[in-house]
């Protein structure tokens, strides 16, 4: 999570639940670090209750581009299935 002097990033994450093994949830913000610990700390609606980390992220220059790219994985079926399985099998490897 480098961020370079004026430089703003966008993030795409990967949350696991720890509780689930298939527990994952998959997000957008501007700020990866502040948006993990509101996730943790019960401010986020959909992963109230339940403890999480991060298990991935990429990250953008424009806004947009964040935004589409997590789209693209929360609708696009084959896209997220290909990034699931990478993350299963890593996990697996103790990546």
């Amino acid at each position: 999570m480098v961020r370079e002097e004026g430089l703003r990033v966008f993030y795409v994450y990967v949350l696991q639940n720890d509780a689930a093994e298939s527990g994952f949830y998959i997000g957008f913000s501007g700020n990866l670090r502040r948006r993990f610990t509101e996730h943790n700390s019960g401010q986020v609606h959909a992963t109230r209750g339940r403890k999480w980390r991060l298990i991935y992220y990429e990250s953008y220059l424009t806004e947009s581009a964040a935004r589409e790219r997590e789209r693209v994985l929360k609708h696009d079926g084959r896209t997220r299935r290909y990034l699931m399985e990478r993350l299963h099998q890593m996990l697996r490897e103790g990546g």
